[in-house]
């Protein structure tokens, strides 16, 4: 059985949510990536943030990233996967939330990230193809 934990990308960096958005945007093109877990001052997850949050409700909005916190675009609770959970899971819990990147916890610690592509490569070819599916669809 192929879990989280075994096709999560590790290490994963947080953007604080008192941090400016302009903070987070730079912080995603040092490390390559267009999601960040947004976290609070007590190391909780808050949300995610991604590089289409900033655009749509940021720029898009007329707002200053640079005065604009990560905080106020994390939305409700945040949609995580933990880091036992089965491939299955993990695709099911993408195509209900409709997202695709899930943040990996364990227990109350943030491990890692699952993207729709570490699923895609876990999953055999008729289940990627559902997965494609369903998040590509409204």
């Amino acid at each position: 059985m192929t879990t989280a934990r075994d096709i999560m990308t590790a290490g994963t960096e947080c953007i604080g949510a008192d941090e400016t958005v302009l903070t987070a945007a730079r912080k995603m093109t040092e490390l390559g990536v267009g999601a960040l877990p947004i976290c609070g001052t007590d190391n909780k997850l808050k949300g995610m943030l991604t590089d289409r949050d900033i655009v749509v409700k940021v720029l898009g909005a007329g707002k200053d990233p640079a005065r604009t916190n990560a905080g106020e675009l994390a939305q409700g609770e945040a949609v995580t996967i933990g880091a036992d959970d089965d491939a299955g899971e993990i695709m099911r819990t993408m195509t209900s939330h409709k997202v695709r990147r899930l943040p990996v916890i364990d227990g109350h610690d943030l491990v890692g990230i699952v993207a729709q592509a570490d699923v895609a490569r876990a999953l055999p070819d008729p289940q990627v193809g559902d997965l494609l599916e369903a998040l590509s669809t409204d």
